[in-house]
This record gives structure tokens, sequence and C-alpha cells, in this order.
């Protein structure tokens, strides 16, 4: 409960710059919990999506493996349907294939990004805010001291210092884990692109293997 009271007492004497630092914090957090959920949640089915069409490539079960593709929105079933949608054309080549799934791939990586850049500009923003805060502080403190009492400005302005650096405290505050989330998400993203690329690798070898032994 103290500390409670004693972050309470902190937001309440930073001034009014803390409530926008607070919308930001809240704004950003929300958004890394969806990209987490769903950056996770992606990664989860793409590795299912992956079991269970591999066996079918093997074999040369073209239209099975399209059929379980077809029934899952996974970013690794878009790419792969882009693939095997060309297979079905006997005199396609490997680049044909290639480019195909670049093609998917280019139109799913933007969703596995999005909104992910946001963490970065809210974390500067609220450690803009913390600081135009403490300078607003500073404003109104040195104002306030101008026509004091020579003996008491020593203790008013060090008083009204401390107060006026809770916004830039508070800023910090929200900026660094807001940081660190977006550090974290960047490098989940990063690892599920790398993953669907290593599959997409992995698709054309398999193909160029089956038509290698076909022929």
């Amino acid at each position: 409960m103290d500390i409670f009271s004693t972050f309470v007492q902190f937001f309440q004497s930073g001034g009014v710059f803390m409530y926008p630092i607070v919308v930001v914090l809240a704004l950003g957090a929300a958004i890394a919990i969806e990209r987490y959920v769903y950056l996770t949640a992606a990664r989860a089915t793409n590795q299912r999506i992956w079991k269970k069409v591999m066996p079918l490539l093997m074999e040369g079960k073209y239209s099975q493996a399209i059929a379980v593709t077809e029934k899952s929105k996974s970013a690794l079933s878009r790419i792969l349907r882009y693939g095997l949608d060309r297979t079905d054309n006997v005199a396609a080549h490997r680049d044909d294939v290639e480019v195909a799934m670049e093609e998917g791939l280019m139109e799913t990586v933007p969703r596995l990004e999005k909104r992910t850049h946001y963490l970065a500009t809210f974390a500067n923003i609220a450690t803009l805010l913390g600081l135009l805060g403490t300078i607003m502080g500073l404003i109104q403190a040195f104002t306030a001291v101008a026509n004091a009492n020579p003996a008491e400005k020593a203790d008013m302005l060090s008083a009204s210092i401390s107060v006026a650096m809770n916004t830039t405290a508070f800023g910090l505050m929200a900026a660094i884990p807001l940081l660190l989330i977006y550090t974290v998400l960047q490098t989940k993203t990063t690892e599920l692109v790398d993953s669907l690329e290593m599959a997409s690798v992995k698709f054309l070898n398999i193909l160029t293997e089956r038509r290698g032994t076909s022929a």
C-alpha cells in the first residue's frame, strides 16, 4: 500500500504532462500485447501447417497440400499456396515458382511487421513529453521564486525542481520498457520471416528433386 500511495503522490506532483505519457504508455502496451500474441500464434500455426504439408510435398501430393493450405489463413499457407498454384503447370520452371512465392512473401511480411514500429515512436514521444514537462515545470518554478523572499528562494526552487523532474523520470520509465518490447518483437518478427524464407527454399528444393527424379 505504501508503494501505491508513493506512486500516486509521485504522479500527482508531476503535473499535467504525466497524463499524455500515461496515454502513450497505454497505447504502446496494447500494441505490444496484441503483436506478441499475434506473432506467437503465427509461429505455432506455421509450424503446424508445415508438419502437415511437408510429407504431402515429399510424396508429390500437391492437390492434398493445396487443400491443407486453403483451410488455413496462416502466413506460411499463403506463401505455399502461391507456389503450389504454379506446380499445376507442368511446364513451370523453378524460377517461376520462386517468383510466385516471393510475391506471397512480400504480401505477408508487412502483416507481420504491422504496428510494431509504433512502439519505438511511442518511446521517443514519452521521453520528449517528459523533457517538455520538466522544462515547463522549471519555467514555472523560476517564475514563482522570482518575487519570493530571498531566504526562501533556495528551498522553494529545490522543491519545484524536484517536482519538475518527475515528468522526465516518468517519461523514461515509460520509454525504456517500450524500447525493450520493441526489440523483442522485432526479433520475433525477423525469426518468423526467416522461417518463412527457409520453408520456401525447402519447398523449392523438394519440387526440384521430385521433378528431377521423375525425369
